[in-house]
């Protein structure tokens, strides 16, 4: 279906979001709690857009993430009611990171005021909600969000070291700001105030995942997790593919 971005006619895939249609086609909308990998929150509400949808007389306010086309609809990403209200987002949220890099940049491309910081716990964190989701990706419920206003933060049970927790450490990978601390060190990764073994890549030694991250794998599919990082993994797998083709 015909839908009509800042003008600019698009041809739109029944149900997908209009972020999605955008990243398609190399509009920037701002987002901070989107992912591929998860699809949209609407939480951060950073990627709101205008929307004119057939029937209405007055434009509204959505969530680009999170509303899925299925009408001919027209839309604007950059407005100056839109950026107003991103700019009061990226205050709030710098607020709670103030001295984060990532946040200060944003601060800055949006001529965001500045607030007194607020303590938060992890240090930096924006409450973006990526890391449960990546938790819940790996067949995990190690963290979630806990208390509300401004002390709302993520956090295992009670502060304490979650049995549900793998040490798998996507949740710091995913982490936009780095709020999430991993320490490594002597064959040892400690995370969420959990101490884990390091398995070696049989074939480089160096240290990818650990003994109970391999040992969910195993256990969730159902087959033997050869201990290889993964680019031994792809090396290896390129090396069977000739060896097959000859």
């Amino acid at each position: 279906m015909k839908v009509k971005i800042n003008g600019q006619e698009l041809e739109a895939r029944e149900g997908e979001t209009i972020l999605e249609l955008c990243l398609r086609h190399d509009i920037p909308i701002p987002h901070l709690c989107y992912h591929p990998a998860f699809g949209g929150q609407g939480a951060c509400r950073m990627c709101l857009v205008e929307l004119k949808e057939p029937g209405r007389a007055n434009n509204r306010l959505v969530a680009s993430c999170t509303y899925p086309i299925h009408s001919s609809v027209e839309v604007t990403t950059e407005s100056e009611r839109i950026q107003r209200l991103r700019r009061n987002i990226v205050m709030l949220l710098a607020r709670r990171a103030s001295q984060n890099p990532w946040m200060k940049e944003l601060a800055e491309q949006y001529a965001a005021p500045s607030l007194p910081p607020v303590q938060t716990e992890p240090a930096d964190c924006i409450l973006c909600g990526l890391c449960i989701h990546a938790c819940e990706k790996m067949g995990k419920t190690a963290i979630w969000s806990m208390f509300r206003g401004i002390e709302k933060r993520i956090a295992t049970p009670y502060d304490e070291a979650a049995d549900e927790c793998m040490g798998c450490a996507a949740c710091a990978q995913i982490c936009p700001t780095q709020a999430i601390k991993v320490e490594e060190g002597a064959a040892i990764r400690t995370i969420w105030n959990k101490r884990f073994q390091l398995v070696a890549c049989r074939r480089c030694g160096k240290n990818f995942a650990t003994r109970e991250q391999l040992e969910y794998m195993r256990e969730s599919s159902g087959y033997e997790v050869d201990e290889l990082c993964d680019h031994c993994r792809k090396i290896t797998l390129a090396q069977s593919m000739r060896q097959y083709n000859r």
